[in-house]
Order: C-alpha cells, then sequence, then structure tokens
C-alpha cells in the first residue's frame, strides 16, 4: 500500500529506538524508500549499522558531513520525501521543533521540510505529562504535525503510565492513513471559521454565538479527502482539527489579511461567521462610567467582505468559492440574495434562529444554493454535513478540471 512512497525517518535517542527497527521492516515489506536519519543520542540504541541496513538505505547522522551535502543536501533531504517521521520522538526534539530550533540534523530537517510530519512521543510519565511538554504538542498540533501515541503501560524506567510509544503497527497505520491518495489530493482549500471580535475597548468586544464546529469540521473532512488545509479561525471554542495549517485570528481585518496570505488555492470555503460591523471609535483604554448614567456613544463602520473579495478576485481567484449564509428568518431567499450580490459560487444556508440550536449545536440543516438551484439538506451531525460537502467541492473541482 506504500509502493513507491518515501519516507524521512528521524530517529531520536530514546529506548523505544529498538522498536523502530521492525517498523523499517515493515515499511519496506509494504513498498516503501526508507530513508533514516540517527540523532546523537538515537546511536546509544541502535546502531547505524543495523539501521541502514534494514532500511536498504544510507543513514544519514551529521548536519556537518561535506560529502552527504555534496550528494543531497540538508534541504533537498527534507523535501525529497512523501512524509517525515520522528520515532521516537523525545521531550527534547518536540520542543526543539515546537521553538524552531536547528542545532543538529534531525531539527534542521524538521525546520525546513515542507512535508506531512508524523511524531511517535516516547518518554517518561513525568516528562510528558510536564506542562512544557504539553504546550509544545499542542503547539505541533496547531502546526499541523500529526501525534500518534503515546500509549500508557510500564516503562523501562519502573515507572507505570503514558509515554510508551505507540507500537509500529499502529505507526504504520498512521502512515497508510496520511499518504493515502484522495480525489483533493495536490488541493489547497482555505476554509474560514469561528467568530470574530470586534473591540469596543481592550477588555470588551462585539462577537456572536458561533462555536466553530461546522468549520473545523470542514477542515478535517477537506484534509481527509487528501487536501491541504489552511484553517483561519477566530476565537473558537471547538479547537482545530489536526493535520491542518492553522492560522489563529481576532477581527474581520486579520481573517481578510490571512485569506489573502494564503493563496492561491483552489477553493475557499468561508465558514466563519464574521461581524458585519466594528466599532470605528474603540477606546484605548477600559471604559468607565461616569456617574451621568449615560452610556458611552458608540459609532460603527462596516467590516470588509471577505467572500465578496475573494468572490470578485479576477486571476487569484480560487476556482470554487463558497459561502455560508447563517440566518433566522426567510433563510432562502436572503441565502439567495446574499449569492447573487456577493459573486460566489456556492452559498451554504442555515436557519441559526434561536429554536434551531445550531449555534452551538451538534447538528445542522443546510441549503446548498448553486447555478442549478437550491439543494436542501435533512438535519444532519455537522460532522456529516462536512463529509457531504467536502465529497461535493472534490467532485465540482475534478469537473472544473476535465
Amino acid at each position: 500500500m506504500l509502493a513507491d512512497k518515501k519516507i524521512l525517518l528521524i530517529i531520536s535517542g530514546g529506548i523505544a529506538a529498538y522498536k523502530v527497527l521492525d517498523l523499517i521492516r515493515r515499511l519496506r515489506d509494504r513498498g516503501a524508500a526508507v530513508v533514516p536519519v540517527l540523532t546523537r543520542a538515537a546511536e546509544e540504541f541502535v546502531t547505524p549499522l543495523s539501521v541502514s541496513a534494514l532500511a536498504g538505505s544510507k543513514c544519514y547522522r551529521d548536519l556537518f558531513d561535506l560529502t552527504d551535502e555534496a550528494e543531497m543536501g540538508h534541504i533537498q533531504l527534507s523535501r525529497a520525501a512523501d512524509l517525515v517521521v520522528v520515532a521516537p520522538a523525545t521531550a527534547d526534539l518536540i520542543a526543539k521543533m515546537a521553538t524552531g530550533l536547528a542545532g543538529d540534523l534531525a531539527s534542521t530537517l524538521l525546520l525546513a521540510t515542507d512535508k506531512p510530519v508524523l511524531i511517535a512521543p516516547a518518554m517518561n510519565v513525568r516528562m510528558w505529562q510536564h506542562p512544557a511538554t504539553q504546550r509544545n504538542v499542542a503547539q505541533l498540533r496547531a502546526d499541523g504535525v500529526r501525534v500518534v501515541g503515546p500509549e500508557a503501560g510500564p516503562m523501562a524506567c519502573g515507572e507505570h503510565g503514558p509515554g510508551r510509544m505507540a507500537e509500529p503497527a499502529d505507526i504504520l497505520a498512521e502512515i497508510g492513513d496520511m499518504l493515502a491518495a484522495g480525489p483533493l489530493a495536490g488541493r489547497h482549500v482555505i476554509v474560514t471559521s469561528g467568530p470574530t471580535h470586534e473591540p469596543i475597548d481592550p477588555v470588551r468586544y462585539i462577537a456572536n454565538r458561533s462555536s466553530g464546529a461546522q468549520g473545523a469540521a470542514l477542515a478535517a473532512a477537506l484534509r481527509d479527502l487528501g487536501a491541504r488545509v489552511t484553517f483561519v479561525t477566530g476565537p473558537a471554542t471547538v479547537p482545530p482539527p489536526e493535520r491542518v495549517t492553522v492560522e489563529r485570528v481576532e477581527t474581520a481585518a486579520e481573517m481578510l489579511a490571512a485569506v489573502m496570505a494564503a493563496l492561491p488555492a483552489d477553493a475557499a470555503v468561508l465558514a466563519a461567521a464574521v461581524a458585519d460591523w466594528r466599532v470605528a471609535n474603540a477606546a484605548g483604554q477600559k471604559l468607565k462610567k461616569d456617574g451621568s448614567g449615560r452610556p458611552p456613544v458608540l459609532e460603527f463602520a462596516e467590516n470588509p467582505d471577505i467572500l465578496a473579495t475573494l468572490s470578485v478576485l479576477g486571476a487569484d481567484r480560487p476556482a470554487l468559492v463558497v459561502g455560508f449564509a447563517a440566518e433566522t428568518a426567510e433563510v432562502l431567499a436572503h441565502a439567495q440574495a446574499k449569492r447573487a450580490r456577493k459573486g460566489c459560487d456556492w452559498i451554504v444556508a442555515n436557519d441559526v434562529s434561536p429554536g434551531s440550536g445550531v449555534m452551538g449545536g451538534a447538528d445542522n440543516t443546510v441549503i446548498v444554493i448553486d447555478d442549478h438551484g437550491a439543494e436542501h439538506w435533512p438535519r444532519l451531525n455537522k460532522a456529516e454535513v462536512a463529509r457531504r460537502l467536502a465529497h461535493r467541492i472534490a467532485a465540482a473541482l475534478a469537473a472544473r478540471q476535465g
């Protein structure tokens, strides 16, 4: 299932390194080419000779080996693979990845790569549970790194708990999932999600009740079909999915800037509940009551229209621009008018009136409006709405390319 796939396998220093020899064998059995990289600490647990013999490939070890740089520079080495796997991933190497340090071959390759990265953490239970490690892993997830394990159980140090490296079979399954070709393979899709917060003063803001659940589900569904997803999210309550590029923003202006910076893209799915207005006279200090009984006067200005901006962009316009319309009355009529006004390809309309339970809820009822008319979907879990919409987007892009 991995025929013609190239895996750059970085082995760092930990007792679990011995399990990686079995992982190499399993990868080779399934047709993958394995290019191994050993850290200095890893050489205390497995030898370059054993790793190289099983991989059938030269084992890279030193950033400053001029022969290796002449044969294959570290930049090329980091980008020639289909996937970069770090197993075991020690607390030290995870910290280097999270902070962008590049002091040896392994960390330099990880900083220079533009390929998907999978890590299999392995360390003492207290090291794994330490707040610093948890912060670093959270940062890597936000950066799009996929994490498999660790598992709970007895450890070589005699303690028991989470920290054991995932078994080779489980790591192999994750690798297969990440390399599985899908209908959106090679496509780049931008997804916006969540609310925006428009400041009134340094401690108050205008917002809405969007949880970001539908946008996060869409990003995950598009990713699972093989797309490279840039996920631009406001301050949502639902965490972003793994293995997507996350751009966090607060305001509508920041969201527009992040979307424009992410171009070019094959499709843009604008599911965020962007505030239509911002406070033009936002205060630099916290607003105080002055004893007069009169509230402060807030002046409003219209926010940039992200959907309309993308829809009429010209040469850089995504091939498919999908907007969302959150309505509380006359849902279909308002959504159809919005599509005509904005110039987007599709509008996904939903009823977010108080009785619908959509905002912050698990389910959604949508109407997909395009050139062919309005397609009414039944009430579905938001993950299923996302899955159906992702497949519809894949089919539309394939038809346009054809």
